[in-house]
């Protein structure tokens, strides 16, 4: 069993929201997202918590790392 990740870094809006949803459809366990604005952060977040997923945030440096659980 891997664990995925998936790096946003450097991508604006929808991009990493798209990514995670496409990530949470395709997954079977917990993987992480790599997050590095604050607007992904957000938009990510309402997501998820819209979607009653798992999930903590745990900064990075600059980053915000999702720990997702599907």
């Amino acid at each position: 069993m891997s664990h995925k990740t998936v790096d946003t870094s450097g991508l604006s809006c929808p991009q990493p929201l798209m990514m995670v949803k496409e990530a949470l459809e395709e997954s079977k366990d917990e993987f992480e997202a790599i997050i590095d604005t604050e607007v992904a952060r957000e938009n990510i977040t309402r997501f998820l918590e819209n979607e009653d997923v798992d999930f903590e945030i745990e900064p990075e440096g600059d980053n915000y790392i999702f720990h997702i659980n599907s």
